[in-house]
């Protein structure tokens, strides 16, 4: 019974705070500047055109019907039909989206890896060499622009060096020729069975990736170093090198086990941020991705386009924190869901 209060407790929660994502998406598109009807009939339509097409799109009635019409589209996966493409918001998204869940995915794998190790060894060793580099790279991580540091990468690695290829997701060669199965380039290359087509995926990869792996772990780095650094004085851990445990057994016996909940917090949240974040990284690297495809739409005033992006997002931000929130309780008896 005490499972089941809880699991209710927090689907109530989930759905409450989906319904507040949905009513103020809703809010954005009747305080918008741009006419939704004009979007549709163009400038200059007719006063009878323009009229139709507002009963046609339902704003000829009362907010409160609005709003039900709208969570029901949503529902049904109805996003609306963007202006500036001529095709379903649905169907863009499904086409950028996953380009933005590989390239966050794989930042948020390497930049966990080095930035957790990055800072353990630092909390481990305050004030050593590794406590200097870990917390260079942190402040530089927070300091640097993305989209300089993109730039700076472009110029030095693919202009200059010519170790990495140029922009986008994959060459010319195969760009055409790769059928875009999932909408993941390295599953897509892989199945597609062309020789050279699954490397040069990775290749393109290699440097928006490393840039969003850089920008996440600078952060993941700092708030490991904090929540090691308040544990390692702890009488636990005090009491565990008096019993002989060498410093590396207690770190990760003793003091990893009761900041992993902190540490998942981090990388989850670091990871949201990516999702949404990564706008100026798909922007300089011609990333097909849902950050450029929302830019162009801001662009465009393609209100459609940019509430339906909005709504993903804040739909990955919802669950993504649900579930961590989950795991995090698992880990750790002592916080409840």
């Amino acid at each position: 019974m005490h499972f089941v209060a809880r699991f209710l407790r927090w689907f109530g929660f989930l759905a409450l705070t989906i319904f507040a994502l949905l009513l103020v998406t809703f809010t954005l598109t009747r305080l918008s500047p741009v006419d939704p009807v004009l979007a549709v009939v163009g400038d200059h339509a007719s006063r009878s055109s323009y009229e139709q097409a507002r009963r046609e799109l339902g704003l000829d009635r009362s907010l409160p019907e609005q709003f039900l019409v709208y969570v029901s589209r949503v529902a049904q996966g109805d996003l609306g039909r963007s202006s500036s493409t001529g095709q379903p918001v649905r169907s863009d998204l499904a086409r950028t989206v996953p380009a933005t869940v590989e390239l966050a995915t794989l930042a948020i794998l390497l930049g966990a890896v080095v930035g957790v190790s990055l800072g353990v060894a630092s909390g481990l060793r305050p004030g050593s060499w590794i406590d200097g580099i870990a917390r260079f790279i942190s402040l530089f991580g927070y300091s640097v622009p993305i989209f300089w540091l993109g730039l700076l990468m472009l110029l030095l690695f693919y202009a200059a060096l010519h170790w990495a290829p140029g922009p986008g997701r994959l060459d010319i060669a195969f760009q055409y020729t790769v059928a875009p199965l999932t909408g993941f380039v390295l599953i897509d290359t892989w199945l597609s069975g062309q020789d050279g087509a699954f490397l040069d995926a990775l290749h393109h990869l290699a440097l928006p990736v490393t840039l969003l792996a850089f920008h996440a772990l600078a952060g993941i780095a700092r708030l490991t170093r904090t929540a090691i650094l308040n544990e390692v004085g702890q009488e636990y851990t005090v009491a565990a090198r008096a019993k002989g445990a060498s410093d590396w057994r207690v770190v990760f016996s003793h003091v990893l086990p009761n900041v992993a909940g902190t540490i998942l917090t981090v990388i989850a949240l670091a990871y949201v941020s990516l999702l949404e974040g990564a706008v100026l990284t798909e922007t300089v690297f011609a990333w097909p991705g849902l950050g450029r495809y929302l830019t162009t739409a801001m662009f465009a005033g393609d209100v459609p386009a940019i509430l339906g992006g909005t709504l993903v997002i804040g739909l990955c931000f919802i669950t993504i924190n649900s579930i961590t929130d989950l795991l995090v309780a698992r880990l750790d008896p002592r916080i409840k869901p």
